[in-house]
């Protein structure tokens, strides 16, 4: 079988290399070259301990234009104090030293296990070889050498047109657990060759993530390393997109935002230990907030979860998810619940035409809906999320082993 499909963009490189950060024997280093001129605008992490690496790449992103990405694998650099941050810094110093290019020009990330230090001088000692390996159609390797307890690899494209001007939109990302992205151990980047100001183009990728990244729950466990970056080269033929009213802008924005999705729900789909792929959504809220506030209850709550897995419509988990989100003055005699097209709570009870079987079958499936209907306002909101199975256990409690 081949590998995943996606289009080079012009002004990135990428080049991979084994530094045996925590395996052997395979790529988990890895370099991202931006061409000159290249605009970058990035979303981080929320959590309080955030990563050595997020707080070098912030730091670095506030002073200089990014002229390097360093991506590891295996070793997240989180929990590490201040030789957690010596260690970043001296990474970028290492490879700016090798590029000619400023220590400040380079943003470092890291994903893996929490709390040790990195094995730096093996990861200096492997940059040489990667720069050695950067090419244009270096994305599927390195979708590889970031992963962790990924089992694929996830990396996507999109092409569109504006005003004649063929532009192209590649990214990838990692992820399977700790994933409850709130952006802004998710890894996720984004190029296109479009030429785009750089207030539009955080812009761009914060709307993007809002409706992607920040949808998605494996776990519940927001990571202390998350990180989506998004970058604009403008080596393509088409002008400076520099008005946020503009059709071209929106159309960017829309094509940034499939590629987020798409990779979005390939995370929630590859979730640790993950058999099926669940759409949460609640309508008729007071509120968005509201809205998500349900969703993410049910989402979280490892009763409907592991009823997920085993397929058992224990419509009563759904229900007491619901009453116990926090939704003032909720009329559960206006509540329904419905699992695909099978209604199995109305009026707040069980519906009378409801059957064990229907929902049977279609939580049997490998992907579905779970909808709830609020009916007190007009605002909605749905997020991605899976079951928890036997192999989510296995897999985190032999994480360190």
């Amino acid at each position: 079988m081949g590998g995943p499909v996606f289009l080079p963009i012009p002004g990135v490189r990428l080049g991979t290399g084994p530094a045996e950060i925590k395996y052997a024997d395979r790529d988990d280093l890895v370099v991202m070259e931006l061409a000159e001129g290249t605009r970058c605008a990035a979303v981080f992490t929320r959590n309080a301990f955030c990563a050595a690496p997020v707080s070098v790449a912030r730091a670095h992103l506030d002073t200089a234009s990014p002229r390097y990405l360093l991506i590891n694998s295996g070793n997240a650099n989180a929990g590490t104090g201040e030789q957690g941050l010596q260690s970043a810094l001296e990474l970028c110093r290492s490879l700016a030293n090798s590029t000619a290019c400023s220590a400040d020009q380079v943003l470092p990330f890291s994903t893996g296990v929490i709390g040790e230090h990195l094995p730096v001088d093996r990861m200096k000692a492997a940059i040489p070889e990667v720069l050695g390996t950067l090419s244009e159609s270096g994305w599927a390797g390195a979708a590889r050498a970031i992963m962790t307890t990924d089992t694929l690899p996830k990396l996507t494209s999109r092409t569109l047109v504006l005003q004649g001007h063929t532009v192209t939109v590649t990214g990838m990302a990692k992820g399977a657990g700790m994933i409850c992205p709130d952006m802004a151990t998710m890894l996720a980047f984004l190029a296109t060759d479009a030429a785009v100001d750089q207030r539009l183009l955080q812009i761009c990728l914060e709307r993007a993530v809002q409706c992607s990244f920040n949808a998605i729950t494996v776990d519940g466990d927001t990571s202390t390393n998350d990180a989506c970056v998004l970058v604009a080269t403008g080596q393509s033929e088409f002008g400076l997109i520099e008005d946020r009213e503009s059709d071209d802008f929106n159309a960017l924005c829309h094509a940034v935002t499939e590629v987020c999705m798409t990779l979005a729900r390939a995370i929630v789909q590859d979730g640790e230990g993950a058999t099926k792929l669940v759409k949460v959504q609640v309508d008729r809220a007071q509120s968005h907030a509201e809205a998500s506030q349900v969703a993410y209850t049910i989402a979280h709550s490892p009763l409907v979860k592991t009823a997920l897995f085993a397929a058992d419509p224990n419509w009563g988990r759904i229900l007491a998810a619901v009453g116990r989100a926090g939704v003032e003055n909720l009329d559960i005699t206006q509540v329904q619940i419905w699992l695909d097209d099978v209604c199995i709570v109305r009026d707040g009870c069980r519906a009378e035409d409801y059957t064990e079987e229907a929902g049977r079958r279609v939580m049997e499936r490998d992907e579905f809906v779970i909808r709830v209907e609020l009916r007190r306002g007009d605002f909605d909101a749905s997020i991605f999320t899976c079951d928890l199975s036997y192999d989510y256990v296995r897999i985190n409690a032999e994480y360190r082993t």
